[in-house]
């Protein structure tokens, strides 16, 4: 969202009123409040919750009212954080379940007959699955979220009575006269309806390009116009309507804030289920809201993905989705926030782009596909490459070249193709490639995985040989280093590395006796290990940290125990399944010699696992963490080892079964918090998560 007018920054700011200073007065406001919510996305450096949730209280507030009082200054998605942090925070706090103020001045008052509560939001697939499987729905009623401004038309025995704006959620400001000039109100109804009928005040994109240029956005816009008291411009507005509730005063007439009362009623809901009010609203005239039936969820994200890709060419601006059961339930849809509908909202990090080109990663082993797709900007940037994870993906998306994708940027360096919006008729099959590049072997395909199943392969070789390296945390060894000593011969082997000397470091190029000595003074200052650093430092197909810590916390806790465990006994491991087990085992084959010698030679020590705490481990046994961010009293892998050594778990991505997200900034609105609220995971930062380590350590047992 972008100011209309300028924000009441200061008297030298607000002062300025010739036009010719209006866009910068507007910079200046917008830099100012924009200065003003980073600052409140802040935590204090002393975690005093109360103090910080009246901040949040004021700032929501604020900004509520800017919003509805067509003056916002933050986007959406800044908003929402906030509003996020404050759910997260005080979950029963008074204010979530009220909903800002357009009241103006000038405008005679009158209630609501439906109250204007607000919708809980998803802004991505996985949460808004998260939604779905937990509401259970007999049917989803899918409709275009309009971005305008919500008005309530009310009608006595079919006659247009008065149109209220949002006002508090129960009183708004009845902006009849205005509404009478506007498109998609009929004054008199075919039936003699008494009731209200909820829409959308909305402006053409045509419109707000013709003449009112001048606005940020249609939304502005019409939220201008439909409150001038002239009414100039209504004209210009266009009602789009979308849902309908019979009520039968005992006083004959609808609320009336003039009477000081609003009287008995009875609410009714003369429609059958949804579709068929919508078709009821059209048959009396109104303009209704595009509407879809579905009985799937995968069919409800599949159809966001291709509205996202008609978005630009509608007429009207719209924000995303709205998601509703099929069957009216007037109690439900009469609370705060509605528990059976949900906005599905579009992300500011997606965009619908053309799949042009498959290219396939090398990374030791392994062939990751690498989608090429036509230039689109995202998150502020120019994508042309987006993940695609593996050949199951592909397949499971039935993607080809040339479909028409979403593709997403949330924090991650390169995007990722997360759905298919539609394959034309001319769309070519994804070629997969059949051999390794580098020594011939016919690759296998596991689906999830694409990999050379040779472990003498020159290119696994390397790949090793940096894995070790990137585990051990061994700097001053860089790819171009070992890239070099591998393709002389002098290296091959982890043993190999070991057996280096000055003299054949010093023959590589660009390496002289001071690089060479410091070179080997790292790589020998890491003598110790644990066994599951050890493991995965040898780069055993599939096998990273939290594998080998499985692997080790199910008793195979000794070098002699890990080479003597069969494919049996691997795939009976919580994790890993037969097919992974078979590749686990086979890579343990073709290195057991060398792990041996390594073990033998006494250049490293595995270190003995950790005693997993049998009655002890307080807060942190048995739960499950995910760090994301920097930590600045510690490595990510020094904090998920303090953990694995209490009997906690550390996991890689957020999931609805993992207790805590440790990160140093709770408030921002990143991937992995913005999942980890819609699973309720619980958000912490470094200093809860050392008081959690330490709380631990003092638990009987630790």
């Amino acid at each position: 969202m972008a100011t209309e007018g300028g924000i009441v920054t200061g008297k030298a700011v607000s002062g300025i009123r010739d036009s010719r200073f209006s866009k910068l007065r507007d910079t200046i406001d917008r830099s100012l409040w924009s200065y003003y919510y980073h600052f409140m996305a802040q935590k204090p450096a002393e975690d005093n919750t109360a103090e910080r949730i009246k901040s949040l209280e004021k700032a929501i507030k604020i900004h509520q009212n800017l919003y509805y009082n067509k003056q916002p200054v933050l986007s959406d998605e800044e908003f929402d954080a906030l509003w996020a942090e404050l759910e997260d925070l005080d979950p029963d706090n008074p204010l979530l379940g009220r909903v800002g103020e357009d009241l103006a001045d000038g405008w005679p008052k009158a209630r609501h007959v439906m109250p204007m509560g607000s919708q809980s939001k998803a802004s991505d697939p996985a949460s808004f699955k998260t939604w779905a499987e937990k509401v259970n729905l007999s049917a989803y009623v899918v409709q275009y979220k309009l971005d305008g401004a919500s008005i309530e038309l009310q009608y006595q025995e079919g006659l247009f009575l008065r149109a209220v704006t949002r006002g508090d959620g129960t009183i708004g400001d009845d902006i009849g006269p205005n509404a009478r000039r506007m498109r998609g109100i009929p004054l008199r109804l075919p039936e003699a309806f008494s009731g209200a009928v909820r829409g959308e005040v909305l402006m053409s994109k045509e419109t707000h390009a013709q003449k009112y240029s001048d606005k940020a956005n249609c939304r502005n816009a019409a939220n201008g116009l439909m409150k001038r008291k002239d009414g100039l411009g209504s004209e210009d507005l266009v009602v789009v309507c979308y849902d309908a509730l019979g009520s039968l005063p005992a006083s004959g007439e609808l609320f009336s804030m003039s009477s000081g009362k609003a009287g008995s009623r009875s609410p009714v809901s003369p429609f059958g289920d949804e579709m068929e009010k919508i078709g009821w609203l059209s048959k009396m005239g109104f303009f209704t809201v595009h509407t879809e039936l579905f009985d799937s969820i995968e069919a409800v994200i599949d159809y966001r993905a291709k509205v996202m890709a008609l978005r630009p060419n509608l007429e009207f601006d719209i924000d995303g989705l709205v998601v509703k059961d099929r069957t009216i339930d007037v109690e439900d849809a009469a609370k705060t926030r509605p528990e059976k509908q949900i906005a599905f909202k579009f992300n500011p990090e997606e965009a619908v782009t053309g799949l042009i080109a498959v290219e396939w990663s090398e990374t030791g082993a392994s062939y990751t596909p690498i989608g090429i797709v036509e230039p689109v900007r995202l998150a502020g940037t120019t994508v042309q490459r987006a993940n695609l994870n593996n050949p199951g993906m592909i397949r499971k998306m039935g993607l080809k070249i040339g479909s028409r994708v979403v593709v997403t940027k949330r924090g991650e360096i390169i995007p990722k193709i997360e759905a298919l919006v539609e394959n034309p008729s001319d769309a070519k099959e994804i070629p997969l490639p059949e051999t390794c590049e580098t020594c011939g072997s016919r690759l296998v395909d596991e689906d999830t995985r694409l990999y050379c199943p040779n472990e003498l392969c020159p290119k696994k070789e390397l790949h090793r040989l940096e894995k070790w390296l990137g585990v051990l945390d061994i700097r001053e060894f860089g790819p171009a280093l070992i890239a070099r000593l591998h393709d002389s011969g002098k290296i091959k082997t982890i043993p190999d590395l070991y057996s280096l000397g000055l003299d054949e470091l010093e023959g590589i190029e660009r390496m002289g006796r001071i690089s060479a000595q410091k070179v080997l003074k790292n790589l020998h200052a890491a003598r110790e290990v644990s066994l599951q650093e050890f493991i995965a430092g040898f780069d055993l197909e599939g096998v990273g940290l939290l594998v080998a810590d499985k692997i080790v916390n199910a008793g195979y806790d000794s070098l002699d125990a890990l080479l003597a465990v069969d494919k049996v006994a691997l795939a009976r491991i919580p994790g890993i399944a037969e097919i992974m087990a078979e590749s686990i085992w086979n890579s343990l084959r073709a290195v057991e010699g060398q792990m041996k010698a390594l073990a033998d030679s006494g250049a490293i020590r595995i270190r003995a696992p950790a005693p997993r705490p049998a009655g002890g481990g307080g807060p942190v046994r048995g739960k499950s963490f995910c760090f994301t961010g920097e930590l600045s009293g510690m490595k990510r892998q020094e904090a998920e080892k303090r953990v694995r050594d209490l009997g906690g778990s550390a996991k890689s991505s957020v999931t609805k079964d993992l207790d805590f997200l440790v990160t140093n900034e709770p408030a921002s609105g990143s991937a992995k918090n913005t999942k980890a609220r819609s699973l309720g995971v619980k958000i912490i930062d470094e200093e809860a998560f050392l008081a959690l380590l330490r709380q631990a350590l003092e638990s009987p047992g630790a």
